[in-house]
């Protein structure tokens, strides 16, 4: 079983890379590659959610979170978290806006789903402790 150090660095890598995704995204459809954009938003949505889902079933199922993780790890996982869901959340709502060609939608629900993602990343890679 892994341990907390081992989950949350492993957490670190997977934000980056989906943001980093995310990034890629970004820039194709600012360069008028809409086509591209959708299939990078698609691969996003299911690594982003693959990886809410699959956290959350080792949180629940895996491990014991009192044991694996320090208070202040803890606590860094809660703030995380504040941000995570909601962004899961927006995802549920901007795929099918963007796959249904839902401009308006699309564009808002991305606006906020940026704001909150800047808060996961830094929550993510930034304030979570992987050191035991």
């Amino acid at each position: 079983m892994p341990t907390g150090p081992q989950i949350i660095l492993t957490l670190k890598v997977l934000v980056t890379a989906v943001t980093a995704l995310l990034a890629v995204a970004l820039w194709a459809i600012a360069t008028g590659r809409k086509k591209l954009h959708g299939r990078l938003n698609t691969a996003f949505f299911v690594l982003t959610l693959t990886t809410v889902v699959a956290f959350e079933a080792l949180l629940r199922f895996g491990v014991n979170v009192k044991e694996a993780f320090t208070p202040e790890q803890r606590q860094a996982l809660l703030v995380h978290l504040y941000f995570a869901v909601p962004s899961a959340l927006l995802l549920l709502v901007m795929l099918p806006s963007g796959l249904r060609k839902y401009k308006r939608l699309h564009i808002a629900c991305g606006a906020v789903f940026v704001v909150v993602w800047i808060g996961t990343f830094v929550t993510g890679v930034f304030f979570l402790p992987h050191a035991g």
